[in-house]
Parts: C-alpha cells; structure tokens; sequence
C-alpha cells in the first residue's frame, strides 16, 4: 500500500529518495513526502499527487542532506491533502508510517490533554507526537521511540528521523513490512526491496515485532521482547530491467505479453521433461481431509477456480474464504486438513491474519506467493514461488495466471497422493497443461480486434460477465479487472443464476461478455446466452472455433480463441478478459497502472 523510503547515506539523500519512491508508485498512493537532516537541522517537503509534483517542488525549494526518509501515502486517515501527506512532524522528530494506528482517538485525546495536539486528520500523526512528548520529557530519540511502540496498537510500518541527529534512523514494524538494507558505509530502510534495489542487494527483512537502532556502520535489532535478534542477511535478485516498460505504453500491457513465458517457466520448474510433478516433497496430501483456500481479491478467484480442480480432479473437499471474513465466522478446522494462502505480494495483512489464525490448527499451512522472502512465505510450513517475477501493474494480471498454474499442479499432486489419477492420465493431463502457453500467445493476437471493440464497450455504464464451471469465477475476475481499471460498473455471474434475478438488468445497453469454451456445459451455457438475446441483450461471446459455430447467429461480436483442455481453459481465457479490460480503459483514458483508489500492497486490515 504506502511506501516507506530511509536513507543514511554518502550522497544527497533527496534525489535517491525520490528515485527509490517512483519505484514504489506500483503500490498506489495519492501524495507523497520526504524529510531529511541538513547540518543537523531537520525539513520535510510534501505534495498531493504523483510524485512528479513532489520533484517539481524540489526544484524549487531543493531539500539538502544526507540522512532522510521518504513516503508515498494512500490514504486511510485524511483526505489527500498535504496536511495529511507524510512525514508527518513535531518538534524535533519525523515519521514515515504505513499501516493503521486503531487505538489513535484514545491517544489522541491523552496528547491534547497535555498540550500536543493534531494539525492534520492522520493517526500516524499521533506516532509522532507521543515520541516528541517523551523527548520533551527527557528521553532519548530511541527510548522515546522505543516507549511509543509499547503504546500502539494496530499494524504499522515505521521509520523515525530526529532533529540534531544525521547518523540516526529507528525502525519498527508491527503487522506491515519492512526491511533494511546493507551499503558499504551506508544504510537503507524500505517497504519493498524494490525501492532499495538501485542501491543495495543485501537486505535483512524485519520480522513481527521486531524494531532497529540503525547508523551508517550498520544496525542493533530487537525483537518483541527487546532483545537482540539475529536476523539473516538476504541477496535480493532484482534485475532493475524488470520494473521497466520494455517499450510497451503500460506495465499492464508488458505483463499481459509476458504471460506465456512466465507461465512456461513455473510449469518448468515444477515439472520433469519425462512428464513427471517435480512439487516439494513436504506438499504431502496423503491423509489430508479437506483443504481451505484464503485470499483477497483476484488471488481468490484463482482460489475459486482452483476449488473445481482439487474436487473433480483429486476428489479433495474445498472451501473457499475471502481472508477479510475468514476468522470471524469462527471456522471450523479439522487437525487434518491443509490451508492454502494465496497472496501476490505475500504481505496481505487479511491473508497474513487468517494463517495466523489456523497455525496448529491444521495439519499444513502452504503459501503461493511471488516474494518468497515475504512474510506469508516466512510463516508458513511450505512457500511455493509463482515464479512470475515483478507485477507492476495495480491490476494483477501475470501473477493471476501464475497462481492458476501452481494451483494446478497442486491439484494433480493431490489426486497423484490420494490415488485418484493414474501415471499416464497425469503425464496427458501435465502435457495439455504445458501446452497452455502456446495457446495464451495465440490469444495475445486478438489484442487488435479487442481494441476496435473496447471502443464500444467503453460507452457502457454496465456490463455482465458469465460462466459455468470453473469459467465461473473466471466471470467474477473478468468483471473485477474491468472495474478496476475502467471504472465500468460490471459484475460477474454463474450462467445459471441469470434468471433468478440479474436479467432483469439486460437491455440493449448493457453489454453480456459470455466465457464459454466448448466443453460439457457449453449447451447450457449457450441456453443462458440466447435468454439474454431474446431480451435484446448484447452478448459478445468467447469461444472456440466449434463452441462459435455451435452458437449460432444472434451474437453481437465473437472472439474466437485456440481449443483447449477444459480444465486448464480458464488460464487461457485469462488473457481475452485481461485485454478487454486494458483496451477499455485505454478507450475511457483512465490511468491503467495506478487506478483511482487503488493500491497493489493491502497491508492494512
């Protein structure tokens, strides 16, 4: 969500700062800050908007120095106002703060109660005056800020800069993340190795609880209890070639394209050129009774699809729980089953509660995710790699597709354990997933005749998605990439749902996107279809050669794509409902990489 920037450096902190910052405007964010320490003397400089408005100030009003911290906000507490915008300050201390401060109104009224009160909205504004109180007070700059973390309650990411003091940064974390990063002489804090990638390749990620005392000669950390903790030192690989646009107009595009090469990558990596799984041995599913799958968002509609894989292929109960409402439903779990998180980032903080929530609960807690150095990763029993590289994009595109494909193969794995699939039927099974790619970069060819349609489609106010199957929850993703991006009102459906209630929203106006390969429930499906024509709807259907031919006339475009093993056809459709989105918003001209309101990192509950 909110990126977090620190530097002790030996070069002027305000222009690395700002670099680090553009390469955390992934995250979504609505202003953005810096502060650092000149000759010993502390200033900040803050704007709404893109970041570029924070450069043009600079230019202006330039910020010299050396040590500083810097912060992209997306707002939970205060409008986007530079009021609000962080670092926030007060007296002698700053603070860059990602996370939710639950208990501020309490602390709040205790600090105006004894004279220090609020100019903004923020409760990370809170923070910062507790640590000025106790300095006033006579404490240190690090036992004020270390008095401060035992009065907070709620999730947060911080990182405190102090007036006097150009060899001092304090960092702590609670719930969101945060990591340190190692320099020759110098050293970094940020929110994502990503930011800190330009200037170092040795980080050490903090972990729950944990809070840093960091000078250029390195950094003391402690862990909840105050103690000191050994934290491993990581080498993070990040090509900054990877978090560049290539020459496409959008990093969505880029990730739309680079489907069929990552996706090829982790069906290498898991699997033999003999046809055989090559899936950690630990991912075991012999004896396992049922699983549960969490997420958030678009992970849980991969979770959705992959429900029919592990029922129809492995014979394995699934449940599905959005993670924001799992552990408050009080679910029941049984000591032998598996839960899977799935989580892009691998720092959603509902999905890091809710496998929290089931640790000892359950037999094996397993992650897909796409930081493997992430917290989900780190807290769960096994963590396996979607392999799909930096995800730039707000609208997660390529990870989506990489989790299906994991999901997949653990879904054979599972049948493989349970000994409901034979040697053979899993090397055919494995060779039509492996053809999947192929199939995707032929789908990439209907970019053009998308384009020509989403021109259309961009007049909609409201438009349908529907499927049958796992092509079901593949609906739901396809309305959700339009929403986010385009700002269209669209919802998905299972088909058969139409008619007890949603045809009454069918008119000539809105557009019904129909994903129906020809498989065993393309008839219905097609059945569903022709009650929205009769009611003049306007379908646009997606099919194969023969499920296009089989429909008949009536349609008001088609999109024909490869034909495709029904199992794996919801990786492939993927990518038209991907392009449907992107080309919608290109047509509307709304911001396809940073979408209003949005933010890729949901580190806050």
């Amino acid at each position: 969500m909110c990126g977090i920037v620190g530097v002790l450096g030996n070069h002027e902190a305000a222009p690395l700062l700002v670099e680090a910052l553009k390469r955390l405007e992934y995250r979504g964010y609505d202003s953005a800050g810096i502060a650092t320490v000149n000759a010993g003397k502390l200033d900040r400089r803050r704007a709404v908007g893109k970041l570029v408005n924070l450069s043009d100030l600079l230019v202006h009003n330039p910020l010299a120095g050396k040590a500083g911290i810097g912060h992209t906000r997306w707002a939970t507490h205060g409008a986007a106002t530079v009021t609000n915008a962080h670092p926030h300050r007060a007296g002698g201390v700053a603070v860059v703060h990602n996370g939710i401060i639950e208990n501020f109104r309490e602390l709040r009224a205790e600090l105006a109660a004894d004279g220090y009160t609020q100019e903004s909205e923020t409760d990370t504004e809170t923070v910062v005056l507790l640590v000025n109180r106790a300095m006033d007070q006579g404490a240190s700059p690090v036992e004020a800020a270390k008095e401060t973390l035992a009065r907070l309650h709620g999730a947060f990411a911080l990182c405190f800069l102090f007036d006097g003091q150009d060899d001092l940064m304090f960092a702590a974390r609670k719930g969101s993340p945060l990591a340190i990063g190692w320099g020759d002489g110098e050293m970094f804090v940020g929110s994502d190795a990503i930011a800190l990638a330009p200037m170092t390749d040795r980080v050490t990620y903090l972990e729950e609880g944990d809070w840093a005392v960091i000078t250029r000669q390195g950094a003391e950390i402690y862990d909840a209890q105050n103690r000191r903790a050994n934290r491993a030192e990581t080498r993070i690989q990040l090509d900054a070639t990877r978090i560049e646009k290539a020459g496409y107009k959008h990093f969505m595009a880029k990730e739309i394209a680079e489907q069929p090469v990552v996706i090829a990558d982790a069906l290498k990596h898991y699997t033999s050129p003999q046809g055989t799984l090559q899936l950690p041995q630990e991912l075991d599913f012999k004896g396992i009774d049922r699983i549960t799958l969490v997420a958030c968002g678009t992970a849980s509609y991969a979770c959705h699809v992959a429900k029919y894989w592990f029922e129809q292929i492995a014979g394995l109960p699934a449940d599905i729980d959005i993670a924001s409402e799992f552990r408050y439903r009080d679910p029941v779990l049984s000591p032998a089953s598996m839960a899977i998180f799935v989580s892009q980032s691998g720092e959603t903080a509902d999905t890091l509660a809710a496998l929290r929530h089931v640790k000892d609960k359950v037999a094996k807690v397993v992650s897909v995710i796409n930081v493997p150095t992430s917290s989900i990763a780190r807290e769960s029993d096994l963590a396996l790699p979607i392999l799909a590289g930096v995800e730039v994009g707000v609208a997660s595109t390529k990870a989506f597709t990489c989790q299906l494909a994991v999901l997949a193969l653990m879904a054979l794995k599972a049948a493989q354990d349970r000994g409901r699939i034979d040697a053979t039927t899993l090397g055919d099974r494995l060779e039509s997933l492996r053809s999947v790619p192929g199939l995707m970069n032929a789908a990439l060819g209907l970019s053009d005749p998308i384009a020509k349609l989403a021109e259309e489609l961009g007049t909609a106010q409201d438009i349908l998605f529907l499927g049958r199957g796992p092509m079901f929850p593949l609906a739901l993703e396809g309305a959700l990439k339009l929403k986010e991006i385009s700002y269209i009102h669209a919802e998905g459906y299972a088909s058969g749902e139409l008619k007890h209630g949603p045809i009454a929203l069918i008119d000539a106006a809105v557009p019904v996107i129909v994903l129906a390969p020809k498989d065993a429930l393309f008839d219905k499906t097609v059945s569903n279809m022709q009650e929205v024509m009769a009611r003049s709807g306007k379908v646009l259907l997606l099919s194969d050669a023969a499920g296009v031919e089989a429909a008949g006339q009536g349609t008001w475009k088609t999109l024909t794509l490869p034909g495709v093993d029904p199992l794996w056809a919801p990786i492939l459709y993927a990518v038209p409902a991907q392009l449907l989105a992107y080309h919608t918003a290109i047509a509307k001209g709304t911001d396809v990489d940073q979408p209003r309101n949005l933010a890729k990192s949901v580190t806050v509950e």
